[in-house]
């Protein structure tokens, strides 16, 4: 079966992005190096570090599909029907759109319950891993018993208030490890088992 393995820039305060959804300089290892790693979809490629390169690559070669929620959906519109790390989408949500506004392109699966998502998602991806989107949807896999790992790709900054990593848990996140430290030019990518 699929690991469920949640995935997210971070501050050192825990905040993914500011209030207003803006990841600002969480982003900026995307642009860090000489690197060119393209991307599918519309989003233009990174510039990484051969270090963040090589990391970001064995990620992407694993994935089988990610698991989103809502607001990120919207946030991103999502993605044009082509997701940048070029995998199926599966997104949770509590209301699933009436029509679909890029035709031509791949539809993502909507799923109204952690359940239902949780088996499309990794129905999808078999053997490979589902790349869950970090927030509320990782907290819910996590409250569920059903997040294996999470991923933090540490920049050295604290953006002082925003969106939280883990939007409150209703326990605390205990990992273990880390299974993987990998030191790069603007991030310390970190790796962590959950722990059940």
């Amino acid at each position: 079966m699929a690991l469920l393995i949640s995935s997210a820039s971070t501050s050192l305060d825990g905040f993914v992005a500011s209030p207003d959804d803006d990841p600002g300089p969480l982003f900026d290892w995307y642009s860090a190096g000489d690197v060119v790693v393209p991307n599918a979809g519309d989003l233009p490629p990174f510039h990484l570090t051969p270090t963040s390169a090589a990391h970001w690559r064995d990620w992407v070669t694993r994935l089988g599909c990610v698991l989103v929620g809502r607001r990120l959906f919207d946030l991103t519109d999502g993605w044009r029907g082509r997701h940048p790390l070029g995998v199926p989408v599966v997104v949770l949500t509590h209301r699933p759109p009436t029509g679909w506004d890029h035709p031509g392109t791949e539809d993502p699966t909507f799923a109204t319950t952690v359940p239902e998502a949780v088996a499309a998602a990794t129905a999808i991806a078999g053997e490979r891993v589902v790349g869950v989107a970090a927030g509320e949807v990782a907290t819910q896999l996590h409250a569920a018993g059903l997040l294996d790992e999470v991923r933090v790709d540490l920049v050295p900054v604290f953006l002082g208030r925003g969106r939280r990593y883990f939007t409150d848990p209703d326990a605390p996140v205990r990992l273990s490890g880390p299974s993987s430290v990998v030191v790069s030019e603007g991030v310390t990518h970190l790796s962590f088992p959950v722990r059940r």
